[in-house]
């Protein structure tokens, strides 16, 4: 199984990805490690990506998400995806894709952003990603309000129905 753990920046996709993988006993992968430089230094400036950055990145991402589907191994990505068609893209070809969606108001999310050292990420950009969020159907939608113990409890226990 691969899961998808998507949100806009300070959602909490690398609190609750690492906690779930471990929880699971999966391999966590953070689709930051996957930007090229230029990508990087456009976040860091200020600047959203447009389409033509994410589809590369997508892709990359998705080629290493095949090759633990390929080994018979599951895997938790957390990647903003706020668009139907990233998490298409990240999708492609695998058997099993499952996406949990935190979810935050913006008050709250601005509030976590602001008080992190993001490696990148530029708080300006956070409205940007509000804007462009394209909620997920179908998801395992957690309330990021929530204790972090409480959501991986939920989370896991839905991953392990049939």
């Amino acid at each position: 199984m691969i899961v998808l753990v998507m949100g806009v920046s300070g959602s909490g996709k690398t609190t609750i990805g690492e906690a779930l993988g471990r929880e699971l006993g999966w391999t966590y992968l953070d689709a930051d490690d996957f930007h090229s430089q230029s990508s990087i230094d456009k976040m860091a400036a200020g600047i959203p990506l447009e389409d033509a950055d994410r589809w590369p990145w997508l892709k990359k991402i998705n080629h290493e998400l095949s090759k633990f589907e390929q080994q018979g191994k599951s895997a938790i990505v957390g990647c903003s995806a706020l668009k139907q068609a990233y998490r298409e893209r990240l999708a492609r070809g695998l058997r099993d894709f499952r996406v949990v969606y935190l979810r935050g108001d913006f008050d709250l999310i601005r509030e976590r952003v602001a008080a992190r050292k993001h490696r990148f990420m530029s708080p300006a950009l956070l409205q940007s990603q509000f804007d462009a969020l394209e909620p997920p159907d179908g998801a395992i939608a957690v309330n990021v309000a929530a204790p972090v113990e409480d959501s991986i409890a939920k989370i896991a226990q839905q991953l392990r129905q049939p």
